[in-house]
């Protein structure tokens, strides 16, 4: 019986892309938690700077009112019914932009990591998580103790960081007392900018070296053995569908190849019915003439309404395209023995042009 260490020894090889793919349907991928901590912490760092003044404003703007008119309200029932109302959009004014900011940066920090993932196999009930006893097993292990010590190390990391710049600070708050309610709030407000500054810039250090682990972690637990590869590629390499499907996506990204080249060619050489074979030749910078394009029935039916379109002269000239279609493979120059007939038809299709 194999142990899972010597199992996960035998893992050696890098994760193929297919598996890779398939671990991302199920919704298995690496995702820091500490980098959503940072953006949604750059996010609170945006909102109590920038906006919290605003913010403020807007609340003193829409209470001013109430408290000014406080003894001249009439309290009805319909008095009442629109203050709250009134009281419920101001607040969603004084908060909804935040709460966008937060919803927004929630949603980027996951997607700027994995990516848009539709796993529905996440979404299926897992009947399992009921089981009690499984349910400690899976939350009591070393992953999750691990966890835990490096959480509490990274808050003490942080904390004594933010400690050791605001503690200059902290020596002001006796002259608080002392001080107007405006230079009181300014003064807060400085405070909880700095330290939520610094606490930002501890979290993007243990973000960037946290998304990297959870990378490296991921990928080693999809690390595979040998004949997991073997095995992936026989599979992949051997299911007749998976061939017939490569093969159908090779012919038609040759064909429109071909279709793309036929209007630069300078001749098409035909048997009306069955064969085409269009022909490149620059004198100055080919030894012989090569063939871009070549097809028979209905590939031979497109080039020659292509060549038509383009105003490529056609030549009939049966034996020679089906010479030519046998023994000669696309982007190459025509076989020595051909050299005569084809250039017969060159010097013919060049004296038309003069004459044009």
């Amino acid at each position: 019986m194999v142990t899972p260490e010597e199992d996960e020894a035998s893992k050696t090889e890098e994760p193929s892309e297919r598996k890779i793919s398939k671990a991302k349907e199920e919704g298995d991928v690496a995702i820091s938690q500490d980098a959503k901590s940072f953006l949604m912490l750059l996010g609170m760092l945006f909102v109590i700077w920038m906006l919290l003044p605003l913010m403020m404003k807007w609340f003193y703007t829409s209470s001013i009112v109430f408290l000014e008119k406080a003894s001249s309200i009439e309290i009805t029932p319909q008095n009442f019914q629109k203050l709250l109302i009134k009281a419920t959009l101001d607040l969603f004014k004084i908060m909804g932009f935040p709460f966008l900011i937060f919803i927004t940066l929630g949603v980027i920090a996951s997607i700027s990591q994995t990516g848009f993932i539709y796993a529905p196999k996440k979404l299926e009930p897992n009947w399992d998580k009921l089981n009690i006893f499984s349910a400690i097993a899976n939350f009591i292990n070393m992953k999750k103790i691990f966890d835990a010590l490096k959480g509490i190390i990274k808050i003490t990391v942080v904390s004594f960081i933010a400690l050791l710049v605001v503690k200059p600070y902290l020596e002001k708050v006796e002259l608080m007392p002392s001080m107007e309610t405006m230079a009181i709030l300014k003064f807060i407000h400085k405070i909880v900018v700095l330290l939520l500054f610094t606490v930002v810039i501890a979290v993007l250090v243990i973000a960037l070296a946290d998304y990297a682990y959870q990378k490296y972690s991921h990928l080693k637990k999809l690390r595979m053995t040998k004949q997991e590869v073997k095995d992936e590629y026989k599979q992949m390499e051997g299911d007749p569908l998976i061939k017939s499907r490569i093969r159908q996506v090779r012919m038609e990204r040759a064909r429109h190849r071909m279709m793309e080249a036929v209007p630069k060619s300078d001749v098409v050489i035909v048997n009306p019915t069955h064969y085409a074979v269009a022909l490149e030749y620059k004198i100055n910078e080919m030894d012989a003439p090569k063939v871009t394009a070549k097809g028979v029935d209905n590939v031979a039916l497109r080039i020659k309404a292509v060549a038509e379109e383009n105003e490529v002269p056609i030549v009939e000239n049966p034996p020679l395209a089906r010479a030519l279609f046998a023994s000669t493979e696309l982007d190459q120059p025509i076989p020595e023995e051909h050299f005569k007939a084809v250039a017969e038809v060159i010097g013919y299709v060049m004296q038309l042009k003069n004459q044009q």
